[in-house]
């Protein structure tokens, strides 16, 4: 069995070293000139979107045998509506880097690795399916999955972020769901060092978004963020992303091609993250090519993951900033220490309680 995998981000990374624990050497793909090499941006593992799982550092290391250091644990997240602001505390998760960084995520992996990575890789996944007898697709997006249609896009989404410099609580991150800034989608801040942080804004490419010029929001929301914590942040580096596809896959395998990370719908609608889903997607691939599960079989708890934060985005879309007001304003205090910290699954919850309001929304009566 000769295995290629294409990509060499954080699910075919994870793929690769699952398989070689199983005495397997696949063959990895990257088309970038290294691993990470891409722009530097802080991310985050929150629990609230991985239960049953509560730690994913540990759940990481203790079932899957992928080890990551975190920036940090995350024990405060102050979130902001357009009037209210709730500050939730706890063990929340942790933030990470991404991109070209020693310590990044991706970095971390392909220490882990032993198997061969061609760097600045042009072959194609045609090419690849001529030359080996199993391909594992970990391009980062669905561009193969919607050429053979293979992936029901969702929505896309437009991001527009940057890192800046300053002086930062790493144990706290920062969210913005304000429509006046970010109409629809949301804003966040999270600091992977005390003097490094990234900001980033991020729109659904809605109808009611079509005349919205991001850069504009952007200059709304950066002196924002600036004056609430009182501080001049020179910005150091910036990306910007225009019509990222979020969808997940009709099938998330197809003959001997399995489809993981983002190819097959790691990243939630709901607010776009989508790491230890990404991550287990490679493990779960390589664990169907040692013969040790049913790849469809182990990815549903993932799919249905998908689903349930896709109705949490649609209701979002239903949203207007007065509603924002009231549900960030009950999460301070009791509903939003059941909601962070209950042992049930929220996403569960919310999705089952919201799918009757979105049909009502939508005209739909049956």
């Amino acid at each position: 069995m000769d295995i290629a995998i294409m990509g060499a981000g954080l699910s075919g990374l994870a793929c690769a070293i699952t398989l070689e624990r199983n005495g397997i050497i696949p063959t990895i793909y990257e088309k970038r000139s290294k691993v990470g090499d891409r722009f530097v941006n802080g991310e985050v593992l929150l629990s609230i979107f991985t239960r049953p799982v509560h730690d994913c550092i540990a759940s990481l290391s203790d079932d899957y045998g992928i080890y990551l250091t975190p920036t940090s644990n995350i024990s405060k997240m102050n979130i902001f509506s357009k009037n209210e602001k709730a500050d939730i505390e706890g063990q929340l998760g942790f933030t990470n880097i991404r991109g070209r960084k020693h310590d990044s995520f991706e970095s971390q992996l392909e220490r882990q690795t032993k198997s061969t990575i061609h760097f600045n890789s042009k072959e194609t996944y045609e090419q690849l399916l001529d030359n080996y007898s199993h391909v594992v697709l970990a391009t980062g997006d669905g561009a193969y999955a919607k050429e053979i249609k293979n992936f029901r896009e969702d929505l896309t989404v437009s991001i527009k972020g940057a890192t800046i410099e300053g002086s930062f609580d790493k144990y706290t991150v920062m969210a913005w769901i304000d429509y006046d800034i970010s109409p629809y989608g949301y804003c966040f801040l999270i600091p992977y060092s005390e003097k490094e942080a990234s900001i980033a804004i991020a729109i659904p490419d809605l109808p009611e978004n079509a005349d919205v010029d991001i850069c504009k929001l952007w200059d709304i929301f950066y002196p924002k963020v600036c004056s609430q914590l009182e501080q001049d942040l020179p910005v150091t580096d910036q990306f910007q992303i225009t019509h990222y596809p979020i969808g997940i896959c009709h099938s998330a395998r197809i003959g001997n091609t399995f489809f993981v990370g983002n190819c097959f719908g790691s990243m939630m609608p709901f607010m776009g993250f989508g790491q230890y889903a990404a991550i287990v997607s490679g493990v779960f691939a390589a664990y169907d090519l040692c013969g040790l599960g049913k790849y469809e079989e182990l990815m549903e708890p993932l799919r249905q993951s998908y689903e349930d934060s896709l109705v949490l985005r649609r209701a979002m879309e239903q949203l207007s900033n007065e509603g924002l007001d009231r549900i960030i304003d009950s999460l301070q205090g009791y509903w939003g220490e059941k909601l962070f910290h209950a042992k049930r699954n929220p996403l569960k919850v919310a999705s089952f309680l919201l799918r009757p309001y979105i049909k009502l929304k939508n005209g739909v009566t049956s």
